[in-house]
């Protein structure tokens, strides 16, 4: 039985691209199934998904609002990693914790942010001719 702390022996060529893989699913995963925040946008994203199929829209305009959609995603996975580490360096309350917290935070309203707007003008494209 290995510690669950225990460092992995670092790997090279093909078995380091394969392990790479294999913890970026790990990190989905743990994600899907622990973040509530990443469980809400995964929702929304396949929903969006959805829609974005059906609409009238050209392809580059559906290509922007993926993208969108996202990097949503992704500020959500960089937030969630921030906040792991903070809670494990400084378990305790700091005013430097929760400015990292704060910041990871404000990165998935600003992608958050970005994505409303587009579909927003989007919509108004389409309502509007």
């Amino acid at each position: 039985m290995t510690n669950r702390n225990t460092k992995p022996s670092p790997k090279i060529g093909l078995s380091r691209i394969k392990h790479a893989f294999l913890y970026s699913c790990d990190g989905l995963k743990f994600a899907i199934k622990n973040v509530t925040a990443f469980q809400q946008e995964v929702f929304l994203y396949i929903i969006s998904a959805i829609v974005l199929y059906f609409l009238p829209l050209p392809i580059m305009h559906k290509g922007i609002l993926f993208f969108a959609n996202t990097m949503v995603l992704i500020a959500e996975l960089f937030n969630s990693a921030i906040e792991a580490v903070v809670d494990m360096a400084s378990p305790d309350y700091h005013v430097l914790a929760k400015r990292a917290k704060d910041l990871g935070s404000a990165a998935v309203l600003i992608a958050l942010l970005l994505s409303a707007c587009l579909w927003a003008a989007a919509i108004w494209m389409i309502l509007n001719g």
